[in-house]
């Protein structure tokens, strides 16, 4: 029997959240987490755990959910590319009875 389950690409989360967050912030809108986790497709937990990274990285400032200049830079590095899926199924091993 096999099983499958969606585990979480947190690079992949944090490359969209860069890049929302460029897009919202670009467009002078302020972005709330659970908007965020939304929009990205994951839960506000995973969203978090991201976001809190890329601001020990420099790359946004949690407290205000806005991008520094190196997260801009990042963001549009990004722009024209497509993102990988923040979720990805990865089968479990199959089980046989013997």
């Amino acid at each position: 029997m096999s099983t499958s389950s969606p585990i979480i690409d947190s690079k992949a989360v944090a490359a969209h959240v860069l890049r929302h967050l460029a897009h919202e912030q670009a467009l002078g809108r302020l972005v709330r987490l659970d908007e965020l986790a939304c929009a990205v497709g994951v839960r506000r937990g995973d969203v978090r755990r991201v976001v809190a990274s890329l601001h020990a990285e420099g790359h946004v400032d949690a407290a205000r959910m806005k991008l520094t200049m190196t997260g801009f830079a990042l963001a549009a590095t990004m722009r024209e590319r497509p993102l990988r899926a923040p979720r990805v199924v990865k089968r479990a091993r199959q089980i046989r009875a013997a």
